[in-house]
């Protein structure tokens, strides 16, 4: 029923399988430790720029990249810690590096768990050792992505994390949003909003951040796939961000920790006591309808 197999292409591939909910995940760990596919009911539900993802030097647009140890950009990609100011590009590096397999699973479900730990090119940009993991568990028509941030510094160690995820999609003027706010920010003009529950997909680009949401869920409905999204997200994620770009065929809708620039404003960061771990979950399910 369930199983784990390795594909050996540009990079080692782990691909996740539930033969009786007909649901596959790819993992590719090397890769910022990405999920690239996540299939259900022959459905592939995530975008995937395949040409970026084979070029090392471009990020990557597609799957779920990894956000940490910041979510969006600093302005002049610098932010400052004890006087000292560092250099830290958009989403941070986690999303970069390549992560270790360090367990798997494929009897009550099938799972997969991966590590990043601090190094000399992550200290450089960010003072602080760590050690994370996530383990990435398909079961029927749901995905789930369980987390934990350990600090292993004798400091505080401030940060914010989040998921990217790129969602397929036809036709996104025919798509229905579900999303937990009244308010958004414009971050392209820096604007707030009321929230009516519709995008201007004519738009060249939108990019808007939903702060303070109200619940713990998300739901988006696409009647061209029958199908119904729902995003599950813990209490320590106070931020939704929509983002697409007009011409391609995604949307992202992204739990972030905390907004933009974090690390220089203090808003919402996340200070982990040394020694301690902080443990998130984030889940995806899709409904036939």
């Amino acid at each position: 029923m369930f199983a784990i197999a390795q594909e050996h292409q540009q990079y080692t591939t782990y691909v996740l399988t539930d033969a009786t909910a007909q649901s596959r995940l790819e993992v590719v760990p090397e890769r910022g430790g990405i999920i690239t596919r996540w299939q259900v009911q022959g459905q592939d539900l995530l975008y995937l720029d395949a040409e970026r993802f084979a070029n090392p030097s471009m990020s990557v647009r597609g799957g779920i990249p990894i956000l940490f140890p910041i979510c969006g950009n600093l302005p002049d990609n610098a932010y400052t810690h004890n006087g000292q100011t560092y250099t830290l590009k958009q989403h941070g590096f986690a999303r970069d590096l390549p992560w270790q397999v360090v367990d798997q699973e494929t009897q009550e479900g099938v799972a997969i768990t991966l590590v990043l730990e601090s190094d000399d090119r992550t200290r450089a940009v960010y003072p602080f050792d760590f050690h994370l993991q996530f383990t990435y568990r398909l079961q029927n028509n749901s995905l789930e992505i369980h987390q934990t941030y350990t600090n292993r510094s004798s400091k505080p160690m401030p940060f914010s994390t989040g998921l990217h995820p790129y969602f397929s999609v036809f036709d996104k003027t025919q798509l229905s949003f579900d999303i937990p706010a009244t308010k958004y920010q414009d971050q392209i003009n820096k604007t707030t909003h009321s929230y009516t529950g519709s995008f201007d997909f004519d738009v060249d680009e939108i990019d808007i951040a939903f702060r303070d949401v109200s619940r713990q869920f998300a739901v988006v409905t696409d009647p061209n796939r029958k199908s119904r999204l729902t995003i599950d997200y813990d209490l320590v994620y106070s931020t939704l961000v929509f983002w697409t770009v007009k011409g391609k065929d995604y949307y992202c809708l992204e739990p972030w920790t905390a907004p933009r620039n974090a690390l220089n404003t203090g808003e919402a960061l996340i200070q982990l006591e040394p020694g301690a771990s902080l443990n998130t979950l984030v889940g995806f399910s899709v409904a036939f309808l």
